[in-house]
C-alpha cells in the first residue's frame, strides 16, 4: 500500500516574498515614483498585516535588487527600476536579483517533483542509467575540484526525460542555464564559502533522489526532489537579508 502523501509545509519566508512582490509591482508599474519616500515600518506592517521583521527583510531584498535606497536619518526611497535585458520570456532572469532565482526555483518545484514521481513509474533501465551517470559525473567533478553545473543540469534533464513525457524535458531545456543558478548568481549562499562541503551536501541530495527512482519508490522520490529544491530555496533566501 502506498503511503499517504504529505503536503509540503508552507515556506517560512512566504510572507516576505508576498511583500516583496507587492512592493516590486508598485515600483515597476510607476505606482510608487522614483524619488518618493516609502511609508514608515509601522505603516507598512499595518498595510500588509505582517511583522516588522518581514518588512525589514522585504526592504533589504528590494535594496539588494536596486529598487530601494535607505538614507541615513531620512527613510527609504524608491529608485528607478533598471531596464531588464531584451529577453521577454517568462523565464527571463536577472541574476542580480535573488528574488528572480527564487521564483524560478518555485516554478521548478511545481514541475520537477512530479517528474521524479513519474520517472519511478515510467523510466526504462537505460533512462535510469543516464540519471546515474549524470550523478556520477557530478560526484567525480566535485572530487577533482571541477565545475559541477553541467552535470547537475544533465541530472535533472535525465529525470525529466525519464518521465517519457517530452514536455518535461522541453521545460528544462527552455530554462537552460537558469535551472542551475549558482554559476551565474553574483551573490552566493553562505554555505558556498566552504565550496566543497556545500557541493557535497548538494550531491548527497541528488543521490537520495536517484536512489528513490532506482528503487521505483514514487513517494520517496517526490519527497527527495521536494527536499532538494526546498533546501535550494532556503539557501538562496538567506541572501535576501544579506547586506
Amino acid at each position: 500500500m502506498n503511503k499517504p502523501r504529505v503536503s509540503a509545509a508552507p515556506r517560512k519566508v512566504s510572507l516576505t516574498e508576498k511583500v516583496i512582490a507587492s512592493l516590486r509591482q508598485e515600483i515597476e508599474s510607476g505606482q510608487r515614483e522614483p524619488g518618493s519616500k516609502l511609508p514608515t515600518e509601522p505603516v507598512l506592517t499595518e498595510q500588509f498585516g505582517v511583522s516588522r521583521t518581514v518588512i525589514r527583510e522585504a526592504i533589504a531584498a528590494l535594496k539588494a535588487d536596486g529598487l530601494l535606497e535607505p538614507r541615513q536619518g531620512a527613510g527609504v526611497f524608491v529608485l528607478s527600476p533598471q531596464t531588464r535585458a531584451n529577453d521577454k520570456s517568462i523565464f527571463a532572469v536577472d541574476y542580480a536579483q535573488v528574488s528572480d532565482v527564487l521564483e524560478i526555483l518555485e516554478l521548478r518545484m511545481a514541475v520537477e517533483i512530479e517528474a521524479a514521481g513519474l520517472a519511478c513509474i515510467r523510466s526504462s533501465v537505460a533512462q535510469q542509467t543516464k540519471i546515474y551517470e549524470a550523478m556520477a559525473r557530478m560526484e567525480r567533478a566535485l572530487e577533482k575540484g571541477e565545475p559541477t553545473e553541467q552535470a547537475d543540469f544533465e541530472f535533472h534533464s535525465a529525470i525529466a526525460s525519464a518521465t517519457n513525457n517530452r514536455r518535461f524535458a522541453e521545460f528544462l531545456e527552455h530554462l537552460g542555464d537558469k535551472t542551475i543558478p549558482r554559476a551565474q548568481l553574483r551573490r552566493r549562499p553562505p554555505e558556498a564559502e566552504d565550496q566543497k562541503a556545500y557541493m557535497q551536501m548538494i550531491t548527497g541530495e541528488h543521490r537520495r533522489i536517484y536512489d528513490a527512482i532506482a528503487a521505483r519508490d514514487e513517494d520517496t522520490a517526490r519527497k527527495a526532489m521536494r527536499d532538494h529544491l526546498s533546501q535550494s530555496q532556503t539557501r538562496y533566501q538567506k541572501l535576501l537579508t544579506q547586506r
